[in-house]
């Protein structure tokens, strides 16, 4: 197991983390009780995983307190905790968003559920257009003013809007995000566009979310099953099919790295991880499980010594196109060499 730095912090995250969105009944994601989850986190624990991730929106905050009962002792030292705000959290018109109101008091919520005194990294989940933007930075820096969190964080933005984030907390002279925690796999490439640049610019964690893509990069979704297979999370998630996939591009990939792995000896999901680990851009991949022979599997991409023709066939194959002004600007800077 590999630890990089989490951003420009002095932290050193493994390059595995273990996402908790399968903790709970809430979300039909994962329906992991107490005692799976113990079990998951200490097999996480004992193989170098020193980086968990969970929210308070994940199972309308079961997650965080199943997690929060997993990690209590000795436990809760050994991994940097992460979780996040944003999301409707209840009935009332101030139980979502990022206002310093709202923040406050979800922060102070989480650490309850977590059974902590301080949250490592704090994320926003997203951006609140409803909210200025001075009003977030502020709000952030308040909570790491009082020692509920360490370090900002965010999730889900698009490159602009973390662009604008930064510049205004460095004009506030407040703490600046060290994190981008964004969705990221084989068939979902479209943050290289703008958020990958940015984050390789000002220096930024790397997270991916769903690696796997919901489970379709583990080949058990073929392009000739009418069927999702029983238990799968686009079969049980109340969300239906997420993250979004291009099937009529997605399946060719799948046909593809199902080849790959089993010329590698290795499984789907083992080399589509494997791939994201090869990225110089990323930090730490979380990972959600709902078993330990899951969690096993994804381990093994850490030790994998997958062919390099192989994860750049992949890579090639999946390559987004290039925007407009990208492709642009690249042209630009190409006559400028010498």
């Amino acid at each position: 197991m590999r630890y990089l730095p989490l951003g420009q912090t002095g932290v050193q995250v493994s390059e595995l983390c273990l996402g908790t969105m399968t903790f709970g009944e809430g979300w039909g994601f994962g329906g992991i009780d107490d005692a799976q989850a113990d079990a998951i986190v200490g097999k996480s624990l004992e193989s170098g995983i020193n980086f968990i991730d969970t929210a308070d929106v994940y199972s309308a905050g079961d997650s965080e307190l199943i997690l929060g009962r997993a990690i209590k002792g000795e436990r809760r030292n050994k991994f940097v905790l992460a979780t996040k705000a944003l999301g409707k959290m209840g009935p009332g018109p101030n139980d979502s968003g990022l206002s310093r109101f709202h923040l406050v008091r979800a922060c102070e919520e989480s650490l309850k559920r977590l059974g902590t005194d301080r949250i490592d990294l704090y994320q926003i989940h997203g951006f609140d257009a409803n909210t200025p933007v001075d009003e977030v930075i502020r709000g952030l820096e308040l909570l790491i003013q009082s020692g509920k969190i360490l370090y900002p964080g965010f999730c889900n933005l698009a490159g602009w809007q973390a662009a604008l984030m930064l510049g205004r907390a460095d004009a506030l002279g407040a703490n600046r995000f060290v994190s981008a925690q964004m969705y990221y796999s084989l068939v979902g490439r479209d943050v290289e566009h703008e958020v990958v640049p940015l984050c390789h610019h000002e220096k930024l964690a790397f997270l991916p979310w769903s690696p796997l893509a919901g489970g379709f990069l583990t080949g058990k979704y073929r392009r000739d099953d009418a069927k999702k297979p029983e238990g799968s999370r686009f079969a049980t998630s109340k969300f239906g099919e997420f993250p979004p996939v291009d099937k009529a591009k997605g399946f060719d990939v799948v046909d593809k790295l199902v080849a790959l792995a089993e010329k590698n000896g290795t499984t789907p999901a083992t080399l589509a991880l494997k791939w994201l680990l090869c990225k110089p851009i990323v930090t730490s991949v979380i990972i959600g499980v709902k078993r330990i022979d899951q969690l096993v599997e994804n381990l093994r991409a850490t030790s994998l010594s997958a062919c390099a023709d192989d994860i750049n066939t992949l890579d090639e194959m999946t390559a987004p196109s290039d925007l407009y002004p990208n492709w642009m600007i690249q042209r630009q800077a190409q006559s400028r060499r010498l």
